[in-house]
């Protein structure tokens, strides 16, 4: 079955961002960060808020108390997720295992309502650089 030049066109298109940021240092932060502000939306639990609802600049990604709990009871749900500004607690491979397997370093899996991702390489190492570029 021969391929036609619309298909690999746009299979060329979707694999280009991953392929830039590969390249350069700027555009894997860049990548990661559009993958966490608009796929991952991590800020959901990560990042606490203010009064109003909205997000505190200052402490973005810095953890934050979950402000929903499941419906029914749910023993291993987490009350609070955990600062992910800089990543303090894995190193990149670590963490890029972690965003691929939805293995932690030590062989646990994250509580619930953390999702387990299974990022490709290319985007796990984005988000990774994204999250080591912030202050933790």
């Amino acid at each position: 079955m021969k391929a036609s030049p619309l298909l690999l066109a746009t299979l060329a298109l979707g694999t280009l961002p991953a392929l830039q940021a590969a390249n350069d240092p700027a555009a894997l932060v860049a990548r990661g960060e559009y993958l966490v502000k608009r796929v991952g939306l991590c800020s959901d639990c990560h990042a606490p808020r203010n009064e109003r609802g909205e997000f505190i600049p200052a402490q973005w990604l810095q953890g934050a108390a979950l402000p929903f709990a499941p419906t029914v009871p749910m023993p291993a749900w987490a009350n609070a997720a955990p600062g992910i500004a800089g990543l303090p607690t894995m190193t990149n491979d670590q963490a890029v295992t972690f965003l691929q397997t939805g293995v932690r370093p030590d062989g646990s899996r994250p509580r619930p309502p953390m999702p387990e991702f299974r990022l490709d390489e290319a985007d796990a190492r984005a988000v990774v650089a994204y999250l080591k570029s912030l202050q933790p």
